[in-house]
Formats: structure tokens, sequence, C-alpha cells
């Protein structure tokens, strides 16, 4: 039985009350759901625009435009999933390495509880704390990184930690397989030819954007699920993935990405990996234009909760639909079960 799920918005008016994500309940719990929203308020860790520390909020604003029921996965994520709006975790403003303890501390009971996380951010720097936490649950899991920067300097100016290093910290600590994991969109002018191949010395797969405009959609899709195979995975977005056209409210843009379109095609095909965490980061509303950028991240949550819901909902037609055959001739029984 489902337990949280959103105000009924045929009761009552999308843009009224207090907001949360999706209008689902706020409660910092674990027990009976299956996903939480959490936002990680944090944007010291930017290069250039900062302004992602209103991201959880600009997200939050705007999802009440979004609904439960996917069309193209044909499952109503209510009917499966109990989710709820976990608020944001704690972050303190100007020091990075204790905001990645807290952001840690707070991830930690719901990886260690099965609770898979639907985070927004906060710039990209953030999912470091999140995959360390991660690890502690699960061990080492793939990656998925849609991106258009690679995200794999050792330092900038010196300094460890910063949105444009998380996964060659994430590598070197060994908090993922880069041998099942994977980078796609990369794209744009970079300081040296150095920058493209820290990457391949990691280990990881790179679909850069240039490929990609030559791939379908569908391809993508089989080479990401090919990569990963049977491993527990954590998806990470960049909503600078997306042109800047579709999403211009973030801090370092790059042209020549993808729609939206292209996007949500491409997280719907995986829908039948094993993702134990999701998040979205670098939306900085104060450079969006009509919250464009924040309701492209609302979306694409709504597609990972959609994952969520349509493998239970897998799950229960495989309950239902195991069939015992009767032989009458044989006097014997079999079993057979039917995978979708």
């Amino acid at each position: 039985m489902v337990k949280y799920k959103p105000a009924d918005s045929q009761e009552s008016p999308r843009f009224s009350g207090i907001k949360t994500f999706m209008r689902m309940e706020y409660k910092k719990t674990t027990e009976d759901i299956d996903f939480a929203v959490v936002g990680i308020p944090l944007d010291w860790c930017t290069t250039y625009r900062s302004g992602t520390r209103f991201g959880p909020s600009a997200i939050r604003d705007i999802s009440s435009l979004t609904k439960p029921y996917n069309p193209v996965l044909d499952v109503n994520i209510f009917d499966y999933c109990s989710g709820v709006d976990y608020g944001d975790v704690k972050t303190i403003p100007g020091y990075t390495e204790d905001s990645y303890e807290e952001i840690e501390k707070g991830f930690a009971p719901l990886f260690q509880k099965g609770v898979i996380p639907i985070a927004m951010g906060g710039d990209h720097s953030v999912t470091l704390p999140e995959l360390r936490a991660c690890y502690k649950a699960y061990g080492k899991v793939a990656l998925i990184h849609f991106d258009s920067h690679y995200d794999t300097w050792s330092e900038y100016f010196g300094k460890a930690y910063n949105h444009g290093t998380p996964f060659k910290h994430a590598a070197d600590e060994g908090l993922i397989d880069t041998s099942k994991s994977i980078q796609v969109g990369m794209r744009g002018g970079l300081y040296t030819n150095a920058d493209t191949k820290m990457s391949e010395k990691l280990g990881f797969k790179v679909i850069t954007a240039n490929e990609c405009h030559k791939m379908t959609m569908e391809k993508i899709v089989e080479q990401i699920k090919e990569r990963v195979g049977n491993m527990k995975v954590f998806l990470t977005f960049d909503i600078d993935f997306l042109d800047p056209a579709y999403a211009p409210g973030t801090g370092t843009p790059e042209v020549g990405g993808f729609t939206t379109a292209q996007a949500l095609e491409l997280v719907r095909g995986l829908k039948d990996l094993d993702i134990v965490g999701y998040d979205v980061v670098e939306v900085a509303p104060q450079y969006d234009s009509g919250n464009v950028t924040a309701f492209a991240a609302a979306n694409l949550m709504t597609e990972f909760m959609a994952h969520i819901a349509y493998k239970k909902k897998c799950n229960e037609w495989k309950k239902v639909f195991k069939l015992v055959i009767i032989d009458t001739n044989l006097k014997t029984f079999f079993s057979v079960k039917i995978y979708f």
C-alpha cells in the first residue's frame, strides 16, 4: 500500500499550498517509502557563475506543474511508489569539506535503508559526497554521467574540490567502477587537450556530443546499457547537458547540446537498470528564462520516479503472471513465468 503521495490536484489547485516537490508530503523518514527527493543547496564550488544554491527551491516551485502519470512508460508513479520530499541536507556556506561531511551524513540513512534518493543541486561537486554515502551501502557502483563537461580535473587553483573535480576523486577513492561507467555529452572548448585524456586514463567510456549527434538516442542507450551491465548504478545529470536554448539557467553553459526531448528519451531508455541513486545538478535560476531550466530539471526528476514505479509494476506483473499449467493427460504440472 502506498503511504505517501502528493496532494490531489483535482481537489486543490496546483498553485496553492506550501511548496514541496510535486506537492509531496515533507517528511524526514526512511520508513514506508521507495524514494526521497532531497535538496542540496551548495554553490561555492562553482568556477564561473554561482547561484545553484537556489536550484532546489526553484525546482520545487515549478514542480507542481508535473503530473504523476507517465504515458510513455504507461505507469502512474503513486500507484506503485511511496515518496516524500525529504527537505534539504545541511550545508555550511563557504566550507566545502565540512559541507561534504554533512551531505554524506544526510544521504547515509537513505542508502542504508534501500531508499532511492532523487537529489537536486547544487553544483556538481555535491555528487562526490553522495557517492561516498552510496559506497558505504552498496560498494562500488557504475556511474552514468550526462554533462557537457568531464568533471575529472585533479584540482583548480591548487584546490582539490570544485564542480570540475568530483569524478576524478570518486575514481581515486574507489567509489565507482570506471570500467562500467560512462560519460555522455561532453563538448565545448577546453584549456588543453589534456582535459580530454583524464577520463580515458581513469577508465571511463566517453561519448562526446559530436559523436552523439551522429547517432540515434536508441543507439546511445544501447551503449550505456552495454557498458554498465548488471551493476548497481548512480545516475547524475548536469542540466548543462541540455543546450542553452533549452536550459539557460546554469552557471557554465555550452552550445551544441541536446534538446529536452532527446534527454527524456535517453533517460526513459534506462528504465530497466538497477539505479540506486539519482541527481540533477547545476540549475541556477537567476539566469533562467521563464523557469524553463528548473522545469526541465523537475521533469527529469519525475522521469526518475517513473523508473522506480515502472520496475515495481513489472515485478508485480511477474508475480501475477505465474501460471500453473496442468497437463491432465500426463498428470503433471509445471510453472511458467512471463517476463516483460
